[in-house]
């Protein structure tokens, strides 16, 4: 007999295993954590503990251990096993097969678990909750427990599942609110909506975003002043089988203003700056959502707000500075603030490390970052990095998050972990363009290292780490068409500053040669380009570090036989020497797939005013004489920008907003340029590189359709362009290597001959649908359709529908 209140040392004579059948004993037995000749206490923790390893397993439904006590104080532990079925397979009935791959991975299920009816239970109410967030609430799923026919022991599990009807919301209705009706309160809702006529919202019920709602309802309400509003009770009730119904009783209470403003704990800057920032004055509605973002704080806070009180402390060394805000009610509907300021102690930069880059060498990634050792912590310097090495397309965008670690009272260390993406281009392709197919090979290098190019070593597959970028690009249509440009850029000329020098060339040749009926004709005609340019960037500090300037200097020689392409120009030779200026400023925060920040840029180009000294009378000169063509002059001006402004808070949902127009003017109107004017409508590509006139696309049109027609001078182009876009841009897959897009799109745009004709509101519109697929080794492709509503230059009817294929990015 045992006693179980005096517990007594016993050594294990033997350990026997009973009941199983697929597992192997002498596994188990160690797995129990006993061994033979060990000692232990009966009644004792070394028992309870064998039995709790072997639960925990979960091979198993039931486990017993019965010790037989022997003489000498020995004992023999016997185990009795009760063995779970394995699951051999998993799977689904009654939904798609990627619904299917994605609750596999979802649930995490895996073969050679352990089957038990709380498993089963378990992925039955998460395959529920799955298609209850994507609005089928009344999803019904059973299981199906069938024995494998080859595998012992084993069961395939298949869950059987009916969505039913999608159930949406029908009615979001308010009850106890007076000062707002509910229809306002239903547009505090962000991602909670009833049904309506608005194809881009949602209508199913999810409850994590309803949630969120709620307190954006709360929100809403503090932002007007009624701090004491609370949610009393909301519920939920089935209309019919397709929708269901929300309640919202809702106490408003009273409504708030301010009285008195006080700050406290502030050293550094004084209260009448911290005041001003702030902008709230005695007598303002009490606003607590915008008290909130101008201080910085809890839910408001924005790391890219430099307006914010908490960033003018943290631009300045203050890591560790704390805003407080605390409200004294006074009376029935005044509160006196006092704004608490816990200043701490400026920190200073301690060690910047760089991880993740295999390809790019960390010299050239540092003197991309801002935040340097020895220097004050610096928010916004930290936001600065974080968008160059965004736009040095060679690292994930995502992926990018700084890391913040205090090692002292006063230093901190910022870690940057990288994820390498690819982004050298290499092109084979054919396109369709000005009637033709052109066939494409091309290289574009965009992490080059010239000075490792006779490395030992270096070559795999070619000299990398500097990021300087070489473009080489070949087309060619046989014998009608032949095009070469290449170039190189320095970003950071001399390894000090951010100026880049780039170096390119190029060369066209066109002709009209031809094949019919198995017979080949010779050109009799061509038109030749060569060309040559070289320009200095820089990155400007002032007006802010988000400016850039490129000048460059540019010659071009145009060659021209029998081409009746321009206009009183077919014979002879034109020789250009440019100078052309870029001034721009880009804030945009991801150069695949924006999704918020500005871009815009103003573009001259000057040649010199050869007819204000060269002595000679134009006006009296005949229109088509080439002696006036040999040296061509005009000053150019093109303006572009555009806004992306994220519509959801994930920043999926994306609204592109772009302007941009151009004009070619004259120093002499009887020595007008005939080249580098506008041919307006299409794709906005060609399909190979054009020279001569610069094509601006606008879908829905033919190429070319929107410049002004002349019969009597039928290749005049565009003097004067203008064009506008809206884009609404969702992405569909967004991965480092690949990004997937679609949009829908309203173009409107139109060309003119002169600057008396320009009228920015003469436009012919378009609607439209498109996808951008990026591919890294390809770059941007572009499918659009477009419906063109108003005529053209030669007919007054509706263009109509027209597909427009792309390459490239936009702007």
């Amino acid at each position: 007999m045992m006693d179980y209140g005096d517990s007594k040392p016993y050594t294990i004579n033997d350990i026997k295993i009973f009941g199983v059948k697929y597992l192997d004993p002498d596994i188990l037995t160690a797995s129990s954590g006993l061994m033979r000749g060990e000692t232990v206490y009966i009644p004792g923790n070394a028992i309870s503990q064998a039995v709790s390893r072997l639960w925990n397993q979960r091979y198993f439904s039931d486990v017993k251990v019965i010790a037989e006590l022997l003489p000498d104080d020995m004992v023999n532990i016997e185990i009795y096993l009760q063995e779970r079925p394995r699951v051999y397979r998993w799977g689904f009935e009654g939904i798609r097969k990627g619904e299917a791959n994605t609750l596999l991975e979802d649930l995490k299920l895996k073969r050679g678990s352990e089957l038990s009816d709380y498993v089963i239970d378990k992925n039955i109410k998460l395959i529920q909750k799955h298609f209850s967030g994507k609005g089928f609430r009344n999803t019904e799923v059973t299981a199906r427990i069938e024995n494998d026919s080859v595998v012992q022991n084993a069961v395939n599990v298949t869950f059987v599942v009916n969505k039913n009807k999608r159930v949406k919301i029908g009615a979001i209705n308010f009850e106890g609110n007076e000062v707002f009706s509910d229809k306002r309160l239903r547009r505090t809702l962000k991602k909670t909506h009833q049904v309506n006529p608005n194809i881009f919202q949602s209508f199913k019920l999810n409850e994590t975003d309803y949630e969120e709602d709620k307190e954006n309802l709360l929100d809403f309400y503090n932002s007007q002043g009624y701090r004491n509003a609370v949610i009393v009770r909301d519920s939920m009730y089935v209309i019919n089988d397709k929708r269901i119904g929300i309640d919202i009783q809702i106490e408003e209470g009273d409504k708030f203003y301010i009285r008195n403003v006080s700050w406290v704990g502030n050293s550094q800057y004084s209260t009448e700056l911290l005041q001003a920032m702030l902008g709230i004055e005695k007598g303002d509605t009490y606003d607590k959502k915008t008290l909130h973002k101008r201080l910085g704080i809890g839910r408001e806070t924005d790391i890219e707000d430099m307006s914010q009180i908490s960033s003018l402390y943290q631009n300045n060394g203050y890591l560790m500075s704390v805003i407080e805000p605390s409200e004294i009610v006074v009376g029935k509907d005044s509160i006196d603030l006092e704004i608490k300021v816990f200043e701490g102690r400026p920190f200073t930069i301690n060690n910047v490390e760089i991880s993740g880059n295999q390809r790019v060498d960390d010299e050239v990634i540092r003197r991309e970052i801002y935040t340097r050792p020895g220097e004050l912590y610096n928010r916004a310097l930290l936001m600065q990095t974080l968008r160059q090495l965004s736009q040095m397309q060679h690292f994930d965008p995502a992926s990018i998050m700084p890391q913040i670690q205090p090692v002292s009272n006063d230093l901190v260390d910022i870690g940057w972990p990288l994820v390498e993406s690819a982004s050298d281009k290499f092109e084979i392709s054919g396109g369709w363009g000005a009637g033709m197919f052109v066939g494409s090979v091309g290289v574009q290098l965009n992490n080059l290292s010239v000075k490792n190019f006779f490395k030992k070593g270096a070559w795999r597959p070619y000299p990398h780490g500097q990021n300087q970028q070489l473009v080489v690009r070949l087309q060619t249509n046989g014998s009608y068409y032949t095009s070469f440009m290449g170039s190189f850029t320095e970003p950071w000329l001399g390894g000090k500053k951010p100026n880049s020098l780039t170096i390119a060339a190029f060369y066209s040749n066109q002709t009209n040669s031809y094949s019919f009926g198995g017979v080949f004709y010779k050109s009799d005609s061509h038109f030749r380009t060569t060309g040559v340019s070289a320009g200095l960037g820089r990155r400007l500090s002032l007006p802010d570090p988000y400016f850039t300037l490129y000048t460059e200097l540019g010659y071009t020689r145009y060659n021209l036989r029998n081409w009746e392409m321009f206009s009183n120009f077919d014979n002879g030779n034109s020789n250009i020497f440019t100078l052309r200026a870029v001034f721009g400023r880009s804030t945009v925060n991801n150069p695949i797939y924006p999704s918020s920040g500005t871009d815009f840029s103003l573009t001259v180009t000057l040649t010199p005013p050869y007819s204000l000294f060269d002595r000679k009378d134009y006006a009296n000169m005949p229109a088509n004489d080439p002696a006036k063509f040999k040296w061509i002059e005009y000053h150019k001006w093109q303006a572009k920008a555009q806004w992306f402004l994220p519509l959801t808070p994930d920043q999926k949902l994306v609204l592109m907003a772009r302007a941009e127009m151009g004009y070619l003017g004259y120093y002499n109107k009887y020595k007008q340029s005939p080249f580098e004017r506008f041919d307006v409508g299409g794709d906005g590509m060609t399909g190979y590189n054009i020279y001569g006139y610069d094509v601006i696309g606008l879908r829905g049109y033919s190429d070319g359709s929107l410049t002004p027609y002349d019969p009597q001078d039928p290749y005049a182009y565009a003097n004067v362009y203008n064009k506008y876009t809206l884009e609404l841009r969702y992405p569909f897959l967004q991965q480092p290597a690949t990004h997937i897009y679609g949009l829908v799109f309203a173009e409107a745009g139109n060309g003119y001959r002169n600057w008396q004709e320009f009228d920015p509101f003469k436009l012919h519109r378009s609607l439209g649908v498109g996808i951008r697929v990026y591919i890294p080794f390809i770059g941007m492709i572009g499918l659009d359709w477009g419906y063109g509503f108003d005529g053209t230059a030669r007919s007054s009817k509706p263009h109509g529908g027209k597909l427009h294929f792309s390459m490239g990015m936009d702007f």
